[in-house]
């Protein structure tokens, strides 16, 4: 059974001290999969290793930085000058925000680079990013202005009713 009343408000601190705990945690999913598709890919099968194998490597660490990036900035905190945290930041926990694509987009990275390492055909899976965006797209902003019920034209009253709307509205009056 759901709790009843007001849902609880998270203060500065605890906003600051999860998003720290967030981001430590995200960057060691990153490093931990650049770590295994370094020792795999680079090391122990160099000599098959080909110019994709780099270029793969550079976009998905192009999608690591760009997301880690926009993650810590979004959970920047303010300080004042005595040190007395001012602001925790965006919260990077929070259901149905920016943060929550971006964790996604780092998740679905350190997957597919990870699993890359069996086969290269693996990075196809990437292709999931861009088909939820699409997917984000419609549901949130092209599908309920594309399906939106254009503006009907006023209903013609029929004359006699309106006569009689009009002899109530005097009498009232």
């Amino acid at each position: 059974m759901a709790p009843k009343g007001k849902v609880g408000t998270k203060g500065k601190k605890q906003i600051y001290e999860e998003n720290e705990a967030t981001l430590k945690f995200y960057t060691r999913v990153i490093l931990g999969a650049n770590a295994i598709y370094a020792a795999v890919n680079l090391l122990i099968f160099y000599s098959s290793s080909t110019i994709w194998t780099w270029l793969l490597l550079l976009f998905a660490q192009a999608v690591y930085i760009g997301s880690y990036r926009s993650m810590s900035a979004m959970a920047k905190p303010v300080f004042a000058e005595d040190g007395s945290l001012l602001d925790g930041g965006i919260d990077l926990n929070m259901e149905q925000g920016m943060a929550e694509h971006l964790k996604d987009v780092i998740l679905l990275t350190a997957i597919v680079q990870v699993l890359s390492t069996i086969s290269s055909y693996f990075w196809y899976l990437w292709l999931l990013a861009p088909a939820r965006a699409l997917h984000l797209l419609w549901v949130n902003f092209l599908g309920p202005w594309f399906m939106a019920e254009s503006p009907s034209a006023p209903e013609e009253v029929n004359e006699k009713k309106q006569r009689r709307q009009e002899r109530r509205q005097m009498k009232r009056f």
